[in-house]
């Protein structure tokens, strides 16, 4: 199913020079990791009674992720008096959401990470358009890239971008560069040196999460826009030119001057087709003094998994440098959020669900979610005093300086079917890839394959 409105890729504009000094700027900050103890807040947003009411809100957020965002809806029942009950959506989310309608006991809210399955959710009238009060909060708080990333295909929003992520980031561990002698690589070819140096000092290099593969599209995602370059990643999202084309060749080319040397990945590529996203995290920063790991590609959230499942400090034995360029392309800047949207198959959306949506889109929420830390939101009003450290202060400052200057993730604007599904489409693909990256043909063949089903063409 492909959603009928035009790409959000294609409405918005590519990061600028001055957007990519601004990240590599912050970024390069070593930070204090001092606590940011925002003061007590004023409620930005007034909210009904609502005893008696209750919420189920489906989500995909595991361990510290799924903590803070609980923090979120405690606050919530706290001011209205409502119960909200956070449930598993697992990955597919799409299926999560279509069985529960089937069943007749959908959930109240749902969080959404693909602007395509949230268009498919609004031309299959599963999901209502916001409410005047969550507009208002919208038009108050978030870019017009931000909020029309939500769109359905008739133009309504539908959507409330909750967490935003910046996935061209690359964390790692102060140990194992201080050992290795090597500061943050800022091109492809000199983060690939630093790898063998990396390894040439004992430590493997790259920790990297195989097993889960939406990891594996965040690696090739952002070798393509450098690589490419904006315009060709626009068309490739769309399926405009196929996964055959030469564009494709030439970055997993690229990719496998990484993942095609065993001795660069902890455990081989074998045990990288084994480790999930949390566990190529611990992997690098549970030791402290010889780290299993020099380094984990991956977005902001690998902060909160960092403080709550290690004792590192982020901004000082954890750092992270913008995802190299590649060639004579520019450092990508790749995107990618989470958006609330309310389950309303007959049309109808509860005061409980709009009340619910207008606090997400208001600071208030947004202030709680922030403060622990491993979170970053798109709200420009959210002052940036409430994020815990000095790093994940940059990461917050760099997205909003770059308003809509951005380009979102590109297997989340894909159709579900190939781009956010186990076992299928672009994640199978790519571990087919990292399982042989010698065979680039048939990695194509089966990518190109898989998204003309999922396209319809």
């Amino acid at each position: 199913m492909r959603g009928s409105g035009p790409s959000p890729g294609r409405r918005v504009k590519r990061a600028t020079a001055a957007v990519v000094a601004t990240t590599a700027l912050a970024l390069s900050a070593c930070g204090s990791d001092e606590e940011g103890e925002a003061a007590q807040r004023e409620p930005t947003v007034e909210l009904p009674d609502l005893s008696g009411e209750s919420l189920e809100v489906g989500a995909v957020w595991t361990g510290a992720e799924r903590d803070n965002f609980v923090r979120v809806t405690e606050e919530f029942e706290r001011r209205t008096g409502a119960s909200v009950t956070v449930v598993p959506s697992g990955d597919n989310v799409s299926q999560f959401v279509g069985t529960k309608i089937e069943g007749g006991a959908p959930p109240d809210v749902v969080m959404v990470p693909q602007p395509g399955v949230l268009r498919e959710f609004a031309d299959n009238g599963w999901i209502a358009p916001l409410g005047e009060t969550t507009r208002a909060q919208l038009d108050a708080n978030y870019t017009e890239g931000w909020q029309q990333l939500a769109a359905g295909g008739d133009g309504d929003l539908y959507g409330v971008y909750v967490k935003a992520a910046n996935k061209s980031l690359v964390w790692y561990s102060s140990t194992a560069f201080d050992y290795a002698g090597v500061s943050a690589p800022d091109t492809w070819d000199a983060f690939v040196d630093t790898a063998w140096t990396v390894w040439e000092s004992g430590t493997t290099p790259v920790s990297v999460a195989g097993g889960d593969g939406w990891t594996l599209t965040d690696w090739f995602e952002n070798i393509y826009l450098s690589q490419a370059g904006p315009e060709m990643y626009d068309r490739l999202a769309a399926h405009e030119i196929p996964w055959t084309d030469e564009s494709v060749t030439e970055a997993l080319t690229t990719l496998g001057e990484l993942f095609g040397e065993g001795r660069l990945l902890l455990g081989g590529q074998s045990g990288s087709l084994q480790t999930d996203f949390p566990t190529s995290v611990t992997n690098t920063f549970s030791n402290l003094t010889t780290p299993d790991a020099g380094m984990v590609f991956e977005a902001d959230f690998v902060g909160s998994v960092i403080t709550d499942n290690t004792d590192a400090e982020v901004g000082v034995d954890a750092r992270v440098f913008p995802f190299p360029a590649v060639g004579a392309g520019d450092p990508p800047v790749v995107s990618a959020g989470d958006a609330a949207v309310a389950v309303a198959p007959d049309g109808e959306m509860s005061e409980a669900q709009e009340a619910f949506l207008t606090y997400l889109a208001s600071t208030d929420a947004a202030a709680i979610w922030a403060e622990p830390g491993g979170f970053v939101s798109p709200n420009k009003s959210l002052e940036f005093d409430v994020y815990p450290n000095d790093v994940q202060r940059g990461i917050a400052e760099a997205l909003i300086a770059a308003g809509d200057d951005f380009r979102f993730d590109m297997s989340d604007q894909t159709p579900a079917a190939f781009g956010g599904t186990t076992g299928q489409g672009m994640w199978q693909g790519l571990q087919n890839f990292l399982r042989d990256p010698d065979d680039i043909e048939r990695a194509q063949e089966y990518l190109e394959s898989q998204a003309a089903d999922a396209y319809g063409h």
